[in-house]
């Protein structure tokens, strides 16, 4: 009788607890228990499939990213049962004035899909693959990469292109570009999309392609949410190999290093290429140059071939063979071992530069001279080369060169304000030098940002994005965490 009981109160408080509109005088949400006291200028929420949250835990959760830098509340947060729940939230949304953000997995560094007292859409309940065809994938945006690369290896098949950590959300890493070591053979993952549907930021739900509504696909992808929110994408998919042959080879010099870079995107050799700026034990730094071929035994590569006329410093190279999951799930066993010692939660002051070809020696030798391990936070710092005519999608900018360069310093700052301001500080000097250089941000990082900064960064696009912003969200509704509009 007693569990019964306990049970019969339990779902009471939920009734009673359960939201029913919003107190637009106020501001406030109303629930049944507090409904009386409402004031007249009281709006219905309309029915939903999923639940709206307004408790302190669910608020609090939302609150923060993986930068752990920037903190906004929210009023609510909308665990959506059916994309019509969005239609109806952002319809609200309109009615009440209420600003809206999509979360995918929270994995951006400086509040970008966080909104202060509005609501928050937690997209990992929509997370259903949807189809699989012989050349595509339909999936609902709160999909994770590795969640979709496992369900198509079981078919022999994969997208082109992966971010080198793939627990992130496919309307995440769309609405960024979504760059990794396939980039200079597929452009990024935006670039391998065959059909969007979107939620706009008026409220209505819309199917676009390169063929249809190609103004608002292109306003999207890559469009840091501000013009519609993705719900379900159609993925392009090739052929997947089951094993990879990874390269890591050493050198002392910049020069020759980014030279033999430049070398293997041009003839295509290795299906992934990377790099990194790697401590030297001696003192300073070195630099690493991370390659793959994959392939399907009995069939191997040659390593003599791969290898010709590569100028790393001999002795040095490291050869392992992997499957291709595994490879490119790589980074898991890290991330469970910073998360295990709780170094995953620490503030996270990213810089991610896309400098031009014509400058990166100079730009990156004079930047990585003053730094030290304690600069970085002893994280990684990325280098290596993309082909910009791989790039289909107007919203991704990048320098006007035909080879560019991500430059990439993945801090983890300790839990020190003065330490992480100093971070903040630099990632703003190295914008301003890269930006003075014709450099881009990929805008995932922590850079304090003002409007005519993206104007800049967005230029010579920056009329149709605004153009774009106000045909699909005339009401300024969508994602502020990014401080455009």
């Amino acid at each position: 009788m007693k569990n019964k009981t306990s049970r019969r109160a339990i779902l009471q408080g939920l009734i009673t607890s359960a939201i029913i509109g919003f107190d637009v005088i106020n501001r406030s949400w109303v629930t049944s228990a507090n409904a009386a006291s409402a004031s007249k200028e009281f709006v219905n929420l309309p029915h939903l499939d999923g639940v709206l949250y307004t408790d302190d835990a669910a608020r609090a959760a939302v609150s923060n990213d993986f930068g752990h830098l920037v903190y906004r509340l929210p009023s609510s947060v909308l665990k959506p049962g059916s994309i019509q729940d969005i239609v109806r939230i952002i319809q609200f949304a309109i009615q009440n004035n209420l600003k809206v953000a999509a979360r995918g997995q929270g994995h951006s560094c400086y509040g970008q899909a966080q909104v202060e007292e509005g609501v928050i859409i937690d997209m990992s309940t929509l997370n259903k693959i949807h189809d699989l065809g012989a050349d595509r994938a339909v999936v609902d945006a709160g999909v994770v990469w590795s969640q979709l690369l496992q369900a198509t290896l079981e078919q022999q098949l994969t997208p082109p292109v992966l971010t080198d950590y793939i627990e992130l959300s496919i309307g995440g890493t769309l609405s960024l570009g979504g760059i990794g070591g396939a980039s200079h053979r597929y452009g990024v993952q935006v670039d391998n999309v065959l059909e969007l549907q979107i939620v706009t930021g008026s409220g209505k739900l819309e199917t676009c392609s390169p063929y249809q509504n190609r103004d608002l696909f292109e306003a999207v992808l890559a469009g840091l949410g501000q013009c519609g929110i993705i719900v379900r994408a159609t993925i392009r998919l090739i052929q997947a190999f089951t094993n990879v042959r990874v390269f890591h080879l050493y050198y002392d010099n910049l020069n020759t290093f980014t030279h033999d870079q430049r070398l293997l995107i041009a003839d295509e050799r290795f299906n992934f290429v990377e790099g990194q700026v790697v401590s030297d034990t001696k003192g300073g730094w070195r630099y690493m140059l991370e390659a793959a071929s994959f392939y399907t035994p009995p069939n191997q590569p040659d390593n003599t071939l791969v290898l010709a006329s590569l100028s790393y410093t001999s002795g040095t190279e490291q050869i392992e063979d992997k499957s291709y999951f595994d490879f490119l799930n790589r980074l898991a066993p890290t991330v469970a071992f910073l998360q295990s010692i709780g170094v995953w939660s620490n503030p996270h002051p990213w810089i991610n530069l896309f400098v031009p070809g014509t400058a990166v020696e100079q730009y990156v030798g004079d930047l990585v001279s003053t730094l030290t391990l304690a600069d970085t936070g002893n994280s990684p710092i990325l280098l290596y080369p993309v082909k910009t005519d791989r790039f289909k999608l107007p919203l991704f900018r990048t320098p006007n060169d035909p080879v560019v360069f991500l430059f990439a310093i993945l801090r983890t700052a300790p839990l020190d304000d003065a330490t992480v301001r100093k971070m903040l500080d630099d990632n703003r000097r190295f914008f301003e030098k890269n930006r003075d250089i014709g450099g881009t941000r990929y805008p995932v990082d922590a850079i304090k940002f003002s409007h005519s900064d993206w104007k800049q960064q967005f230029r010579p696009v920056w009329g149709k994005l605004v153009s774009a912003k106000r045909r699909y969200d005339p009401n300024n509704l969508l994602t502020p965490g990014q401080g455009i509009f």
